[in-house]
């Protein structure tokens, strides 16, 4: 896959990672979802950066609405079933989720519940980054804040920064890029930086680039120092 001129220098400059495998997740059911769009370019961003990539949509992991009752009758439907072994089949998570009515889609909240009653917790202590792409100003903003809760809730590690791309309907290129150069060049950053962070998580945590406590995060010999 080529990059954009854009994206040669970072690309070109990438140290050989340890082995990081991403789950990307539109949280979309929309075929010609802008979030897809968005998620794509993760995926592509996250391989051209030494990550191995699981790509999907949200229509993979569609079920009924979550209850009690439903669970009791006939169990965990096949769609959250397969999201509990993809999510424990990657090190990181990314989804790219649009925006309902300044919160999240029914839909994607609904996944997270069926997922929710397995134990072990399957997005406990597994880092995550979520993004937005909208055709408001906002870029669907306001709908990650919204995911973010449930995520941490269950002990998810979500990446501080989010990116939402504003005006998606023309924000994108024909090769599929974002078209401003300044703009894909903070995705990129963005992108990298979680990835750092996540494969230092897993391979060297006392030598992370950043360092972030998290909601529910206990020390470890390796962490448990106070400079």
């Amino acid at each position: 896959m080529s990059a954009d001129s854009a994206d040669r220098p970072r690309a070109a400059a990438f140290v050989a990672r340890r082995r990081l495998r991403v789950l990307v997740l539109s949280g979309s059911l929309r075929r010609e979802s802008l979030n897809t769009r968005l998620a794509r370019l993760a995926a592509r961003t996250i391989e051209r950066n030494g990550g191995s990539v699981d790509l999907a949509t949200l229509a993979e992991f569609d079920a009924p609405s979550y209850s009690q009752d439903a669970q009791d009758s006939a169990g965990i439907p096949d769609g959250p079933a397969q999201l509990r072994q993809r999510l424990e089949a990657a090190d990181a998570f990314v989804i790219a989720a649009p925006e309902y009515n300044a919160s999240m889609p029914g839909g994607l909240k609904n996944a997270i519940d069926w997922v929710s009653r397995y134990r072990p917790q399957p997005f406990h202590q597994r880092h995550g980054m979520v993004m937005s792409a909208s055709p408001s100003m906002s870029g669907g903003n306001r709908g990650l804040w919204a995911l973010r809760i449930p995520l941490e809730h269950l002990g998810a590690r979500i990446y501080p920064d989010m990116f939402s791309l504003a005006q998606a309907q023309q924000a994108f290129d024909e090769s599929g890029q974002i078209a401003s150069s300044q703009l894909a060049e903070f995705f990129e950053n963005t992108i990298t930086g979680f990835m750092d962070l996540a494969e230092a998580s897993k391979h060297y945590p006392c030598m992370k680039t950043a360092w972030i406590e998290y909601l529910g995060e206990r020390l470890e010999p390796e962490t448990a120092r106070i400079d």
